[in-house]
């Protein structure tokens, strides 16, 4: 129970924006469970915890997996007919689940005396498993752009012009968690995440009405959203962080970060519009995102007189 609701708390806002990856991470980490399970009783004096902590990875597998599937759901829902999506995958899970048990009624008598061929059927259909969870992840084609998406997108289009269809750039886009990245992105933070300091705060305000300010703070690159910004705001916010990462990352400049941020300013100035009129004529969906915004906003009143 503590682990679903830790894991809820501390990774529940990226189940949406990295629906592929979270997925096949709660494959593989069910996989791991049911090993675990498996070798247990050859370690007597370590049952409990081997036991316990497999369970722990199985809740964790319940949160992911179920959150996953909703949202995969969502997607899959064209007509909206997500009651109909569900309806069928739950059908088509219980057909499997069917299958399963009456193939395990034929093995289990085979393999109740010989861990090794346990051990053995168990790591081929686990191969088959994670193989066949991979190409359905890979094949699932998604409109609508998260940070992987728009990154692969944006790199290609300031390298040549190109915008790539979400065909080509779902192709692209990593299926597996990243331990650990050289710059993250923080994304509707607080504004004291953004800026320390008055001085701070006027190179953030240069703009006239702003409606996002964005700075390099601890490590991060930090996006503050304004209550009046729309979609193409939020895209544009986050065109901006991730060139300001990628260059940050391949200079390793510890200094100046202002002058990054307003340099970061005037290239999607010039190049922005026309990026973001090709993602619209690639068919990508633009009226909403699967970024991942923090609920924090902001709000400037201008002084008058």
């Amino acid at each position: 129970m503590l682990g679903r609701i830790v894991f809820a708390w501390l990774k529940g806002n990226k189940l949406d924006s990295e629906a592929k990856k979270w997925r096949l991470f709660a494959d593989i980490l069910n996989d791991i469970a049911m090993f675990m399970e498996i070798l247990a009783q050859f370690f007597p004096a370590w049952f409990t915890l081997i036991v316990c902590t497999s369970g722990v990875f199985k809740s964790v597998v319940g949160v992911a997996g179920g959150a996953t599937r909703a949202a995969l759901t969502v997607h899959q829902a064209r007509r909206d007919n997500m009651a109909d999506i569900s309806a069928k995958d739950g059908s088509q899970e219980t057909l499997v689940n069917l299958a399963g048990l009456l193939i395990s009624l034929i093995l289990i008598p085979l393999v109740t005396d010989s861990p090794v061929l346990t051990l053995s059927l168990f790591f081929l259909f686990t191969a088959l498993h994670l193989f066949a969870n991979y190409k359905a992840v890979r094949s699932v084609v998604m409109e609508t752009l998260n940070e992987a998406r728009l990154a692969i997108l944006l790199r290609r289009f300031l390298q040549d012009g190109h915008i790539f269809t979400p065909r080509e750039a779902n192709r692209k886009e990593p299926v597996f968690l990243e331990c650990w990245k050289t710059l993250p992105i923080k994304l509707g933070v607080r504004l004291q995440e953004v800026v320390q300091s008055p001085e701070e705060l006027r190179s953030a305000l240069m703009r006239k009405d702003p409606p996002f300010v964005l700075g390099v703070t601890n490590g991060c690159v930090c996006v503050c959203l304004t209550t009046h910004a729309h979609t193409r705001d939020e895209i544009r916010a986050m065109c901006q962080a991730i060139w300001l990462r990628d260059t940050l990352s391949s200079s390793k400049q510890h200094h100046g970060f202002w002058q990054m941020v307003q340099k970061s300013h005037k290239v999607m100035d010039a190049e922005f519009d026309r990026f973001y009129k090709g993602v619209r004529a690639a068919g990508w969906d633009v009226t909403k995102t699967l970024l991942d915004w923090d609920e924090w906003r902001v709000e400037w009143k201008s002084k008058v007189g």
